[in-house]
């Protein structure tokens, strides 16, 4: 008997496999953290920096990671945590073989700062070093984008699926500026989006939240994303929609995916994903396991 589309949605954000549970959970947990970003939204925030005047903090960002990171402790005691708050005050950032949840509590801090609706929570999970699942929650217009190894991806139970664009001269590109904002640095971030305008591409976007740029690419409405200086955070959760919206997430190198590296080109396409890497200069942010 035909599963009817009811079904067919259930089972697109509950899922099957041997790490149901964890998926279950951290879909309630997302949809928990996007309740207190919503609220925290239009209040008075308490605002730090980190690693730059633009690299911005805020105690919603705390009190959302100690929930997602405190609830994921008293379920799966034995599971390890990347959190990106926690590797902020010294925390180490390494991703061994042990089930290890990804977690970045909010995604677009400066868009949140300003009131600027463009903010996610982001929950990736990996075993043995391989992405299993994210879960990614645009808490202003409460979509929840999820995708499990082998499983698909969905945002609120309708499949996704990539562009499948090569022309760069046809393409909507997505970027992000990064934290670092130094004369040689933007020198190279607009060179980059200078080359990718001569190339004749449609546009070249700023969102301000790197995972919900890659949740568009993901859902078509954008042809390719490349960045340097975003983190395994930004980029855990949504490498599995990604590629299971059927879409390429490699190096900017144009060589495999380092979830470590901090730099990332990811496209509807294999074609696209090498024309945008092959039109880029590197900006070095170094490693996420070596800081």
């Amino acid at each position: 008997m035909k599963p009817s589309s009811e079904e067919e949605e259930e089972e697109a954000v509950r899922g099957v496999g041997p790490w149901d549970e964890c998926f279950e959970v951290a879909v309630q947990l997302a949809l928990r953290a996007g309740q207190i970003i919503r609220k925290a939204l239009t209040e008075e925030k308490q605002v730090s920096t980190k690693t730059s005047a633009a690299d911005l903090v805020t105690e919603t960002d705390h009190r959302v990671e100690d929930l997602i990171v405190s609830e994921l402790r008293k379920r799966f005691p034995s599971h390890r945590f990347i959190a990106e708050e926690a590797t902020a005050s010294g925390a180490k950032c390494v991703l061994t073989h042990s089930p290890t949840w990804i977690i970045d509590p909010i995604d677009g801090t400066c868009n949140f700062v300003h009131r600027f609706p463009t903010v996610a929570v982001s929950i990736g999970f990996a075993v043995h070093q391989e992405l299993e699942f994210g879960v990614i929650h645009h808490c202003t217009e409460e979509r929840l984008y999820t995708g499990r190894r082998g499983q698909g991806a969905f945002c609120n139970g309708q499949r996704l699926q990539v562009s499948r664009e090569t022309d760069l001269a046809k393409a909507l590109v997505l970027t992000e500026i990064g934290p670092k904002r130094d004369p040689d640095t933007l020198k190279v971030f607009l060179s980059n989006m200078e080359r990718l305008l001569h190339a004749k591409a449609h546009g070249v976007r700023v969102i301000g939240s790197s995972t919900l740029a890659l949740c568009y690419l993901a859902s078509g409405a954008a042809d390719a994303y490349y960045q340097f200086g975003l983190h395994c955070w930004d980029l855990a959760a949504a490498t599995v929609i990604i590629r299971e919206a059927g879409g390429i997430v490699i190096d900017t190198s144009g060589g495999p995916l380092d979830l470590m590296s901090c730099r990332v080109v990811a496209a509807g396409t294999r074609e696209m994903a090498a024309l945008i890497a092959q039109a880029l200069q590197t900006i070095n942010y170094g490693r996420d396991d070596e800081k």
